[in-house]
């Protein structure tokens, strides 16, 4: 039944082959064919209920139940009472080493009691045709098929534990594959707004430090640098609503991806804030694939954060160089350099090189002798249009 223990359904077993055997050799002693004895008598039926008692047994002792069951059926020959055969009282024995993993055992005790039972019948002067011809190749049949259905019950137990080790290592599997990318879905949002809010807020700042300074003196320019700040806030909710709507659908792949088309956007976001942006490109310029776009556009976006922020600089020079397999950028300012907050190593600088390594490129920053800082980047090419 589904509802019992391991346990219950083991010794329900073990009483069922118990009674099989007592019902099997208690019929054998009976009939008690072929015997010059004058009847079986309480000792024989006591021999045939220690083979079924041996039954309870065979789990934790199977090659000692098997060896007593042997012993007991030579001191019964021994003692000539009725034949029971060598089979039926062996058989669930047989069985029973098999499926415990000792085959051996089963086997060589088997062929043991054959021989010695063969030689001892034919001594006494047993017609050899129906010994060897019938009676030695039943018994050995029926031993055979005892042993192979133990061993068949083994190794099809030992087949579903691997079968059920295999499952639990998939799930395992599939568990830890499942928290790798939470992980990197994470990794990645945390990277979109760290780069989108890094951005908005440099600019946001520069243009009301403007205002301020503007305010009473040149309203006009206090009143465009106001509505740049307007404009970035305005971008940055729109992109914000979009992550947002992508993550609440269950699907943050859905989400905002810009590319370089977005360039002059940002180019001029970063002029309107005082900074002069020179960019140069090189190369057969092609449509990139998506996910090379948006890591482009990423880096262009963070690096411009950085000279906004830390830099001090008042140019900034952009170079793309459209290659066979990938694009490299080349971002430079004539600011600081490494002396300044721009060449400290932060979370801009490790989510762009995490960005890159995601595509199998990297980056790489300096500050050259005469001033300024500049990042380079490799980001390579899945596809071409």
């Amino acid at each position: 039944m589904r509802g019992e223990s391991p346990a219950r359904r083991e010794s329900a077993v073990d009483l069922g082959l118990a009674m099989l055997v007592l019902v099997v050799v208690g019929t054998a002693i009976t009939a008690d064919v072929g015997s010059a004895s004058a009847g079986p008598g309480l000792a024989a039926y006591t021999f045939g209920a220690s083979f079924a008692v041996l039954m309870f047994a065979r789990r934790r002792w199977p090659v000692a139940t098997l060896l007593l069951t042997a012993a007991a059926l030579i001191v019964y020959y021994r003692l000539s009472y009725p034949p029971i055969g060598l089979a039926a009282p062996l058989a669930a024995a047989l069985y029973s080493a098999a499926e415990q993993g000792r085959p051996r055992w089963s086997i060589g005790t088997a062929v043991a009691l054959l021989v010695v039972s063969t030689a001892q019948r034919i001594l006494e002067g047993d017609d050899l045709a129906y010994l060897l011809g019938f009676e030695t190749t039943t018994s050995a049949g029926l031993m055979a098929a005892a042993i192979a259905l133990g061993d068949g019950v083994r190794a099809r137990r030992a087949w579903r534990a691997e079968l059920a080790r295999q499952e639990h290592a998939a799930r395992l599997e599939r568990e830890r594959e499942a928290a790798r990318r939470v992980e990197q879905e994470r990794l990645r949002i945390a990277r979109d707004l760290h780069d989108l809010m890094a951005h908005t807020v440099s600019v946001i700042s520069l243009h009301t430090d403007v205002a301020r300074e503007s305010l009473r003196d040149a309203p006009d320019v206090a009143e465009r640098s106001l509505a740049a700040a307007r404009s970035a806030c305005s971008d940055v909710g729109r992109e914000l609503r979009l992550t947002l709507g992508a993550l609440r659908a269950g699907d943050p792949d859905d989400g905002p991806a810009p590319g370089l088309e977005l360039l002059d956007a940002l180019v001029a976001t970063a002029t309107a804030a005082g900074l002069g942006v020179d960019v140069r490109t090189s190369g057969r310029h092609e449509r990139l694939p998506a996910i090379s776009d948006a890591t482009a556009y990423r880096v262009l976006q963070e690096s411009l954060s950085n000279v906004l922020r830390h830099a001090g600089a008042r140019t900034v020079r952009i170079d793309l160089d459209y290659g066979t397999d990938a694009l490299l950028l080349r971002v430079s300012d004539d600011g600081r350099g490494a002396g300044g907050a721009a060449g400290r190593p932060g979370w801009g600088l490790t989510g762009m090189r995490e960005r890159l390594a995601l595509l199998g490129g990297d980056l790489r920053t300096s500050s050259p002798a005469e001033g300024g800082f500049v990042v380079e980047a490799s980001v390579p090419l899945e596809e071409h249009a």
